[in-house]
């Protein structure tokens, strides 16, 4: 009979903070292997205003049980869906700010494993989400099949006018861990938010984690309607007990997103750019036959518009770039070229492409919070988070240096959400996996008009 090792605790909540999101795997990657995290069946409830669950196209399934090759191949969109098919997660709480549609609310179940046509990665899921990146097959072409569920789950900002560092709720005096006084957040630029707030006594991680158990609530006050309180709690509920380890996976983006690329392109590129990489679904009646004909044409669609841009980084002449319209069928590529080329006599194709191909049926959420704005939704976060059991483990992605969270408003967004972390669970090992970029961080910054 096979010895089974028990779990270990940490003794204070770990939060891993990077700045690209991929970057968290390894953490919790290690947090596996030091069995704090069980091997298999991992929770994540994530955090975020994008699902970042592609999948690297080309990745053979098989990388990843070869942990160093999986790092170097993975992405901020496509970090997840490897730990699914390597067995480690089973099921995702996405919970998401109100502007961002990518994938519809509700429950999805999906199979997720090896094509035996490619060896590639793929999934069963017929939304557009997927679709539209070529990612579905049938679940008979599949090997190592592992079953998945994913619930899309809104979270609406508190509706109050006071600010975030006043905001006190009824369940703040029932709450078994010590509260703090309250501190100002520091200025922009200064994130030591662990001096924020004096310590104080704690009870233990575990023995705060029992308490909190036991304490769990249902009885929210602000309705059920979609993206409440309890609507939040209810729903993640539903896959999460109370015993069982998760992590939680912040996205500093769920409080302030941008587009970046929108600022990368005149809007009449943009434009284009949204003709180019269009993607047109199935009817929802469409049979087998008809969903791998769309996967088919959408695969085609796009390895002609990434040799296409490829083919410019070598030669972008105008007999070069007529001769791939004739190709993709599309006149507008000879105006995009050219507006690029008006701006930038050298563009960066590579760039262009990658930017192309988040213009599909949905494109990526734009939405810059104000101050106030970014208060509520972190009162939100507060609220539902005082009814769900103590995390295993904490990750947090910046994701500025890329900007898809606004730089000037990163450290503002970081120190509150910390704030929040240290009042409901107590002392944190904060890790700022972040700092070797912090340099770059400010000189952007130092840049920014």
């Amino acid at each position: 009979m096979s010895f089974v090792q028990p779990a270990r605790f940490y003794k204070h909540l770990p939060v891993w903070i990077v700045e690209d999101h991929h970057d968290v795997v390894c953490h919790i990657y290690r947090a596996i292997a030091t069995r704090h995290l069980p091997m298999k069946n991992i929770k994540l409830i994530h955090l975020d205003s994008h699902p970042d669950l592609l999948i690297p196209v080309n990745l053979c399934a098989d990388t990843v049980f070869e942990k160093d090759k999986l790092f170097s191949e993975l992405s901020i969109e496509n970090w997840i869906m490897p730990m699914v098919y390597a067995g480690h997660i089973s099921c995702v709480a996405w919970l998401h700010p109100y502007w961002s549609q990518q994938i519809m609310e509700g429950e999805h179940k999906m199979t997720v494993g090896k094509d035996s046509s490619t060896t590639t990665i793929r999934v069963t899921s017929k939304d557009h989400y997927f679709l539209s990146d070529g990612l579905y097959v049938p679940e008979e072409q599949l090997e190592n099949p592992k079953p998945f569920k994913l619930n899309v789950i809104k979270v609406n900002p508190v509706n109050h006018q006071q600010p975030f560092a006043e905001m006190k709720t009824e369940e703040d005096s029932e709450t078994p861990l010590a509260k703090k006084p309250r501190r100002e957040c520091p200025q922009v630029g200064d994130t030591s938010c662990s001096q924020l707030l004096p310590r104080t006594d704690v009870p233990q991680l575990e023995d705060a984690r029992q308490e909190q158990s036991c304490s769990v609530k249902r009885d929210c006050n602000d309705g059920n309607e979609e993206g409440s309180t309890s609507y939040v709690v209810e729903r993640i509920s539903s896959v999460l007990n109370q015993t069982e380890p998760y992590i939680l996976d912040i996205d500093l983006d769920f409080f302030s997103c941008k587009n970046p690329f929108k600022e990368l392109y005149t809007a009449e590129e943009y434009t284009i750019l949204q003709e180019l990489y269009s993607f047109r679904g199935p009817a929802p009646t469409a049979n087998e036959e008809e969903l791998n004909e769309c996967v088919d044409h959408r695969i085609q669609q796009l390895e002609d518009l990434e040799a296409a841009f490829a083919d410019l980084i070598e030669d972008d002449r105008e007999e070069v770039v007529s001769r791939w319209v004739g190709k993709l069928g599309k006149a507008c590529f000879v105006r995009l070229v050219s507006s690029l080329k008006s701006r930038n006599p050298h563009p960066d194709y590579e760039l262009v492409h990658q930017a192309g191909l988040t213009c599909d049926s949905i494109e990526l959420p734009h939405h810059i919070s104000s101050d106030e704005e970014i208060d509520r939704l972190v009162s939100a976060v507060q609220r539902f988070l005082k009814h769900l059991p103590l995390p295993t483990l904490v990750t947090m992605s910046r994701s500025s240096l890329d900007e898809y969270c606004p730089v000037e408003q990163v450290d503002l967004v970081q120190c509150r959400i910390l704030t929040v972390l240290e009042k409901q669970y107590g002392p944190l090992d904060i890790q700022k996996d972040y700092e070797n970029t912090k340099t770059e961080v400010q000189d952007h910054q130092a840049q920014t008009p």
